[in-house]
């Protein structure tokens, strides 16, 4: 196992005054075991980061370290990492143990440490009774397993994960995410995981590293980005659905935005003291809760509404009482925590 560093990390495509930035001066340290989540929107760099990190793409400037090696101009097999990518990339033709076993059997291991830790693999990942099977055979979170697998089975210093759970369903997403938890808790080996969902951000990060247009937004626990968004931009990914941010709230400062979260605003009766009067749109039912769309001052407004709450309906006034200590400001014209 080893940590990452991320030193002035900078990307960009093409040379001279035509090159194209991707990747803005990034600074990281991801500690030796941690599993961190690279999220983001589509072109926000998080991929380009990762395969920076296996040697797939060159770094343009600064440092990309290893445990205490710079990596920057090591081929990816000479890294000391395995990746699982959103394709599966079996071989057809070959069972899931000799999948497994392929990249050690090009290593000339020996036949029977390749068997001990493709058993061992299969193991953690409830494999063993489909090692006989071909890739045709098997679901698409079984094939996504072997591939899990095929990288475990290399022992490697460092895991990457490169949105591998795109190609799944929902349920088998949320089946998998479970099967990545447990595989981090049993080996402990330092993982980067990129994924455009803020679900399975939340869900699966010690830390999680916030990326917008080539630039780290922030870098934290999940719980730190949730409650103590860095700006704006991290405000509205995070968060389903996102934070509230208005200009015209009763409290905003001048040249700031207030923020607050759809369940820290709670219904309450007219007249109640610090109440704000919105104007109701539509009530979305989502079974155990309701999200109530209005109006304050022309501004759009997402309330969260548990299902033991009677919900108001649509057209008329609704009073809500923000709570006082989760309420956030932001420069308006940065968009950085105030």
């Amino acid at each position: 196992m080893a940590a990452i560093s991320f030193r002035n990390v900078v990307k960009s495509y093409g040379h001279g005054p035509k090159a194209v930035p991707v990747i803005h001066g990034l600074n990281a340290e991801v500690n030796d075991g941690e599993f961190v989540v690279i999220v983001g929107p589509s072109g926000c760099g998080k991929s380009t980061l990762l395969r920076m990190v296996a040697g797939l793409e060159d770094i343009s400037g600064g440092d990309i370290a290893i445990g205490t090696r710079v990596v920057n101009t090591l081929e990816p097999a000479e890294r000391d990492i395995a990746m699982v990518f959103q394709n599966y990339a079996l071989y057809p033709h070959m069972t899931v143990f000799d999948n497994m076993a392929y990249g050690l059997k090009i290593k000339k291991m020996p036949l029977a440490e390749i068997k001990q830790r493709v058993d061992k693999a299969a193991g953690i990942l409830e494999l063993g009774h489909l090692l006989q099977r071909k890739p045709r055979e098997l679901s698409g979170g079984q094939r996504q397993r072997v591939a899990m697998g095929r990288a475990i089975v290399r022992q490697p210093q460092v895991f990457l994960f490169d949105e591998p759970l795109s190609n799944l369903d929902a349920k088998l997403r949320a089946q998998t995410r479970l099967e990545i938890q447990k595989l981090h808790r049993e080996l402990g080996i330092t993982s980067l995981f990129v994924t455009h969902d803020q679900v399975e951000a939340m869900t699966l990060a010690q830390r999680m590293i916030v990326m917008n247009g080539g630039h780290m937004e922030q870098f934290g626990t999940p719980e730190e980005v949730y409650a103590r968004p860095a700006t704006t931009f991290v405000a509205s990914f995070i968060g389903s659905p996102p934070m509230n941010l208005l200009k015209n709230a009763p409290g905003t400062p001048a040249g700031c935005l207030l923020g607050i979260r759809p369940e820290h605003l709670d219904v309450v009766s007219a007249g109640s003291e610090g109440a704000w009067s919105v104007t109701v749109d539509t009530v979305e039912l989502l079974g155990a809760e309701r999200l109530v769309y209005a109006k304050l001052h022309g501004e759009a407004l997402i309330v969260r509404v548990e299902e033991s709450q009677h919900p108001p309906a649509p057209g008329d006034t609704a009073h809500l009482r923000p709570r006082p200590d989760r309420l956030h400001l932001f420069d308006a014209t940065t968009g950085h925590r105030q």
